[in-house]
């Protein structure tokens, strides 16, 4: 086998994969960023708070507001929230020194608290899946575009040093023409868990995939048809089919996409599992930054044949993306995600787990 590539290699090779996404701010930069948060309900909830108190040099958390009536007061028991001020939403839209909003409220108040955000003249940073409609979704996105808007949709993948490399891969022609993609990413779903899938339209594909099919739309674009497929695997009430399977097809490649909530080691299998006509990649699990990649020519400091690769991933799951959106709105860079990616992924997505647009 041949020894993993690792840090030191990664400096050398990845840092051009990190170009367009990373980078750090010089002495005399830009003010700090006024940043609330809406919403505690989504399961990244918490964990973007953290990000963004990890990342005081850049922004700074003017507050938060809980739109549920009585959740509040659960919320005020995590440590994410400790020491921070909590304020009504009319509160936090009005206040004009904040520049932007991460919405983090369920998915069925998703469309409506972000287009709140965006009529108060806010930048917002919003959870996945974004919307429970297509036509919601599509809205805001839309509306974002007409009132110059960034909206940051919170697909963690996208800042991962594997899929920043899988990115420069494929921008340079690394891999040749794509033939073939195989993505999983599951969990063993708790009855906590079970009772909220049964409740969300497309059920644990919907809520979970879309980290995979934002990938999979940014390399590919929309795929000309979709097949999904699901089944319950027994563990779950009401059977509910939380074993789920998307086809996607497209002119030269085919697409297959597993959301399995029945999964007891769910974490390391996940996986992203990518075919060209010049090479391979194969990341696993999703966000370890471990892998291999396979040439048929050497390409950007790796050699032919195959890579085995450890690349540092930096600490904070999220910090990535706040960073991106910190040096976005500072007007250093455009985000890299369109409006209509994102459409075009909310869009499949829903076609993913089995509903119409």
């Amino acid at each position: 086998m041949n020894t993993p590539i690792t840090r030191r290699h990664a400096l050398k090779t990845v840092a051009v994969a990190l170009a367009p996404f990373a980078g750090g701010f010089a002495a005399g930069s830009p003010a700090k960023i006024r940043i609330g948060q809406l919403g505690t309900s989504h399961a990244h909830a918490s964990g973007k708070m953290d990000a963004l108190r990890s990342l005081a040099e850049l922004y700074e958390v003017v507050g938060l507001a809980e739109p549920i009536v009585g959740r509040q007061a659960l919320a005020e028991k995590q440590p994410s929230y400790a020491g921070l001020k909590w304020m009504s939403e009319a509160a936090l839209l009005a206040d004009g020194s904040v520049k932007a909003v991460v919405v983090e409220t369920t998915l069925g108040d998703s469309a409506r608290a972000a287009r709140a955000c965006l009529q108060a003249g806010k930048h917002i940073h919003l959870d996945k899946p974004g919307a429970e409609t297509h036509a919601d979704f599509k809205a805001l996105r839309l509306e974002a575009e007409r009132r110059r808007l960034t909206v940051q949709m919170g697909y963690m993948l996208r800042y991962n040093p594997a899929f920043e490399l899988l990115f420069r891969a494929h921008r340079e022609g690394w891999l040749g023409e794509i033939t073939e993609i195989d993505a999983a990413m599951g969990k063993l779903a708790d009855a906590q868990l079970h009772s909220q899938l049964a409740g969300i339209p497309g059920h644990g594909m919907f809520e979970l995939a879309g980290h995979l099919v934002d990938v999979v739309v940014f390399l590919l674009g929309p795929p000309a048809a979709v097949h999904a497929f699901g089944k319950p695997t027994g563990l779950a009430p009401s059977g509910l089919p939380d074993n789920q399977l998307a086809v996607l097809e497209y002119p030269q490649t085919t697409v297959t996409l597993r959301c399995n909530h029945g999964d007891p080691f769910g974490g390391p299998h996940r996986r992203f599992q990518l075919v060209g006509t010049k090479g391979a990649l194969e990341i696993q699990p999703l966000e370890a930054g471990r892998g291999t990649l396979y040439l048929t020519e050497a390409k950007g400091g790796f050699r032919k044949g195959e890579n085995n690769l450890a690349l540092e991933v930096p600490a904070g799951r999220y910090n990535g993306e706040f960073r991106d959106l910190a040096r976005v709105l500072h007007g250093e860079k455009r985000l890299a995600w369109s409006a209509e990616h994102d459409i075009a992924v909310h869009a499949t997505l829903l076609r993913c787990a089995g509903l119409s647009t």
